[in-house]
């Protein structure tokens, strides 16, 4: 018995000092809550992912079809360059919600990693979304990729 009260007391001391990770809510809109995701939790099942490269003032055009019951929407865009800058426009069935640039996630690191969700769920149907480059030096590669839950 005392062997599991040991392991019990050792299981939440970790949990007491390990760093916590929380989103940062970065948009509301709609309904809609754009929030930030840590790297470590991206994308188990991807619905897409997609490598092109992009020019200055150049802007490339994706969609997804969101079926009903899903509750979150993930996005994340990746480039080389942190010299050069992209930006995502997610949009959803009856409008954008937004555009969204390196730093829109809290860093700059030529990353944008976001969760879109909805108390409710998100509205069924065609999102669309388009990276544009916004600040680019010759051509930039980079890779695009989303999830549903």
């Amino acid at each position: 018995m005392k062997f599991h009260w040991l392991a019990l007391l050792i299981v939440l001391g970790a949990a007491l000092f390990a760093p916590a990770v929380s989103a940062k809510i970065i948009d509301e809109k709609d309904g809609y809550v754009v929030s930030t995701i840590d790297e470590d939790s991206l994308f188990a099942d991807f619905a897409r992912l997609s490598v092109s490269t992009i020019t200055q003032g150049q802007r490339d055009y994706y969609s997804t079809y969101v079926p009903s019951g899903k509750t979150s929407f993930s996005h994340y865009l990746s480039w080389g360059s942190v010299a050069n800058s992209l930006a995502l426009t997610i949009g959803t069935p009856s409008g954008i919600l937004g555009t969204y640039y390196d730093s829109s996630d809290g860093s700059t690191d030529g990353r944008i990693n976001l969760r879109i969700s909805r108390t409710g769920g998100l509205a069924q149907g065609t999102w669309p979304s388009s990276v544009y480059g916004h600040r680019v030096s010759g051509t930039e590669t980079y890779s695009y990729q989303t999830s549903l839950t």
